[in-house]
């Protein structure tokens, strides 16, 4: 854990007292800070006076007029579309508002032998980059852990030290806000609508997104290119055509401009600096990073780490002995030439469609509660699928967007893989990517995985990964 000693003495609010709220109430009181902790649920407050904080009621009139400095959780709003009250009286009282990374960033400046920071965000992709990255780092023997909007609070984390690095997944919500941004490398996926109304629109979006770059002004950037907004961004931030302090990053594109780039095609990874190649790697074997999808989370993170020393061949050996995250992209074993893959995390069109062409022949698993538009722009993508297995609340209207391809409405997910697995011929995946919400069925996608990944595993035995 971090102690906050920048705030001893001070009196300071948390507000939302999730993961990431207790971890900050953690370090603030480890910090000499008087912590005044709240959350608009009696569970959240529960929690916080279990573990020791006292729960003061933020929302009183006045209330926040007493505090130094008030910390907020990534999810809750403070601009668009409409902040919150206790963030709005704190604005009007002039009371600074940050949230878990600024304070992060905040206590490593005064670090001699601080680690190196690496951050990561984007719309798609960050969560795989970040542990893509933090494991390369650590097979290849540099101590690195990873945090953020991914398993643990920045704020919990034991530093590595100065030869270590801390990999950190940022959501737009926590690079919006933060008040302190400065990552020795940072990594810009990719960019698609989302989060919209939080932003006030696609320009927020992207400008919440940009702060990591311009606040953060990291020693390396490594941006995705193949949307406008990349190519904008690495634009901006490089000086010349030949800037190395910009690695450009695509899938399907071949970038060889005079600087430094990292792309795929074809499965082949490579690695250009100065108009020459100087590395390539075949990821067609990597059974972790399948599709192109995967493939620009390789070149993300292969392009990171070799900002940080790393070599390819050391690379190399790390991305095959990747396995991938669960429920993303997750293989889960394979019988009689049939694999079973787990993308529970694709909840939208978007994702779905990724998860579709990364494999040439599928039984698809999709269906939950489906989201405005249903399926009906995943069209383009069902040439692979033999045939859909439909389940939860939206299977019936999921059945009337598939055209030509054939499905059969299962309902519950034992029905479905059942019967995919009946079916299935080898050379075949079957895939739950489920293009909509979990929420009619399961508590959350995790837990949608995880029925996904047993009933294949009580299926097929030995055979599981």
């Amino acid at each position: 854990m971090i102690a906050l000693d920048g705030y001893r003495g001070l009196r300071v609010g948390v507000l939302g007292l999730g993961r990431s709220g207790l971890a900050t109430c953690a370090a603030l009181g480890a910090g000499g800070a008087e912590v005044c902790a709240w959350d608009d649920s009696p569970e959240g407050r529960a929690k916080a006076e279990a573990a020791g904080f006292s729960a003061v009621d933020l929302t009183r009139q006045g209330a926040v007029e007493g505090l130094d400095a008030l910390i907020t959780s990534p999810g809750i709003p403070h601009l668009y579309p409409a902040p919150h009250p206790v963030i709005a009286a704190a604005t009007a009282a002039a009371v600074p508002v940050d949230n878990d990374i600024g304070l992060f960033f905040q206590a490593l400046s005064g670090l001699e032998d601080a680690p190196k920071v690496v951050c990561v965000t984007g719309s798609n992709g960050k969560s795989t980059t970040t542990a893509l990255i933090t494991h390369l780092l650590t097979q290849a023997g540099r101590p690195a852990v990873m945090a953020g909007n991914i398993g643990t609070g920045v704020l919990s984390v034991d530093l590595p030290g100065e030869d270590g690095v801390v990999v950190l997944e940022l959501s737009s919500y926590q690079t919006d806000l933060a008040r302190r941004l400065a990552p020795d490398v940072a990594v810009f996926t990719n960019l698609s609508p989302d989060h919209l109304d939080r932003h006030g629109g696609m320009g927020g979006y992207f400008a919440a997104k940009r702060r990591l770059f311009t606040e953060g002004a990291p020693a390396r950037a490594v941006i995705g290119v193949d949307e406008a907004e990349g190519r904008y961004l690495a634009m901006q931030l490089g000086e010349r055509a030949d800037d190395l302090r910009v690695i450009r990053v695509s899938s399907g594109q071949k970038l060889q401009a005079q600087g430094w780039s990292v792309f795929a095609r074809k499965g082949f990874l490579s690695e250009w600096r100065g108009g020459r190649q100087v590395a390539s790697i075949d990821l067609r074997p990597m059974a972790g990073l399948p599709g192109a999808h995967n493939h620009q989370n390789a070149c993300a993170a292969y392009a990171t780490v070799r900002a940080l020393g790393l070599a390819p061949r050391q690379i190399e050996a790390g991305l095959a002995s990747f396995t991938g995250l669960p429920h993303r992209s997750q293989l889960i074993g394979e019988r009689d030439g049939v694999r079973f893959v787990n993308d529970s995390k694709a909840t939208n069109v978007d994702s779905a469609a990724k998860a579709l062409q990364a494999f040439p022949k599928l039984r698809w698993i999709a269906g939950g509660l489906g989201k405005e538009g249903g399926i009906s722009a995943l069209t383009p993508f069902l040439g692979a699928v033999s045939k859909a297995y439909l389940i939860g609340h939206s299977a019936r209207d999921f059945a009337l967007q598939l055209g030509q391809t054939p499905y059969e409405i299962c309902e519950t997910m034992d029905h479905a893989v059942a019967r995919a697995a009946q079916e299935a011929q080898p050379g075949e995946v079957v895939l739950l990517a489920p293009a909509a919400a979990s929420f009619d069925q399961y508590p959350n996608f995790e837990k949608r995985g995880d029925h996904f990944a047993a009933l294949v595993r009580d299926l097929i035995g030995d055979s599981a990964v």
